[in-house]
């Protein structure tokens, strides 16, 4: 029983981390509270994308911010022209009770948009990059195969 609950929860991350990637997607992990309730910290968005051009304001992108170096997953509330003449937009966090203080254009003919999420399974993704974690999730199924094994083949009659 524990096996299977184990197996099933490997494939869900599987799933989770592998299919959206294969059908086009972009996977974020929400690490900040600025857009609760709607994607709670910890959550995983998906994001495809679109043409700068398609987006409007109540979209959710996900960007880096000017000067920053971490992207950041807020809503669009507002769109216009830049000093260039190219489409600028202004962002907020949802939780966030003002508008971030910064006006932006991008550059990139493309820009991801937000089109769900998972909530939570990003803290998942976020223990597997922490080396030990990753050791035990791989180490321990490891040696209990191993030792399923050995206890099968001696039950056999293989000597080993």
């Amino acid at each position: 029983m524990l096996r299977t609950l184990a197996l099933g929860a490997a494939l869900a991350l599987a799933a989770l981390v592998l299919v959206p990637t294969l059908l086009g997607y972009e996977r974020y992990v929400i690490t900040g509270d600025s857009m609760g309730p709607t994607y709670d910290r910890g959550s995983i968005v998906y994001a495809r994308a679109v043409p700068v051009a398609d987006l409007r304001v109540g979209d959710v992108i996900t960007y880096t911010a000017p000067g920053a170096r971490r992207k950041v997953t807020h809503r669009i509330v507002w769109a216009g022209r830049g000093a260039t003449g190219e489409r600028a937009f202004r962002t907020r966090g949802d939780a966030n009770a003002a508008a971030d203080p910064w006006r932006f254009e991008l550059s990139r003919p493309t820009q991801a948009r937000v089109v769900g999420h998972v909530p939570y399974a990003g803290y998942v993704l976020a223990a597997l990059g922490v080396r030990w974690v990753r050791m035990l999730a791989i180490g321990v199924p490891a040696v209990l195969i191993a030792l399923a094994l050995l206890a099968g083949g001696r039950r056999e009659g293989i000597p080993g």
